[in-house]
């Protein structure tokens, strides 16, 4: 497995080029880089065949349509091997009906997970891996989430939270509580001729 490590364990936010790396998934050799130019969703999970992951994975599937035409990729990751992967999505397709159509990355040796900090140096396990990573499609990471192992994620904010990105990635506007597609953007703080600043919620005119 190839990766580019960061300097320091846990060093990866908002605003970093995500680490580039090279490894095997249930789709084939798989380097992260090749998605330049598309939005990526990098997801963690505890372990294969586990109840939490296992119901994320089915909703995921259901929802890659959605994705898609958002153009982004779903990417997943576990420290379990590529065969474990492999047996873990017929499960899926065997129980839940769905097919996994992105790709599920091995870590085994826990370096991916360790080079985005979604484990510390001095943990023995991957208990600590629901982690989310929005990354645009220059290669920077513009949202985090970190869920515990017994707590499942929800797809439907994965993909608000994508929208919202998407809104305001090179627009002067702000996405309110709970925005989303369609709904009223704000605008920034307004500097007033006095000095002074305009601070209260000022929505754009939607005509």
């Amino acid at each position: 497995m190839d990766v580019e490590m960061m300097k320091t364990a846990g060093s990866v936010r908002i605003g970093n080029h995500a680490p580039d790396f090279q490894a095997r998934s249930t789709k084939g050799d798989f380097r992260l880089s090749t998605l330049r130019g598309q939005w990526v969703i990098f997801f963690s999970h505890p372990a294969d065949f586990t109840p939490v992951c296992s119901t994320e994975f089915a909703e995921l599937a259901r929802r890659q349509a959605a994705f898609d035409s958002l153009n982004c990729k779903l990417v997943g990751l576990s420290v379990d091997s590529l065969y474990a992967h492999l047996a873990w999505v017929r499960a899926l397709k065997d129980l839940f009906g769905v097919d996994i159509g992105f790709p599920i990355i091995e870590d085994p040796s826990m370096v991916v997970g360790r080079a985005y900090g979604m484990i510390d140096d001095a943990a023995f396990d991957s208990m600590t891996m629901r982690s989310t990573f929005f990354i645009d499609p220059q290669g920077i990471i513009r949202a985090t989430t970190c869920y515990p192992h017994n707590v499942g994620r929800s797809v439907e904010e994965m993909l608000r939270l994508l929208r919202a990105l998407q809104c305001v990635d090179g627009a002067d506007v702000l996405t309110p509580e709970g925005w989303d597609d369609g709904q009223r953007l704000l605008l920034p703080v307004a500097e007033q001729a006095d000095g002074d600043r305009d601070w209260f919620c000022r929505f754009e005119d939607r005509a």
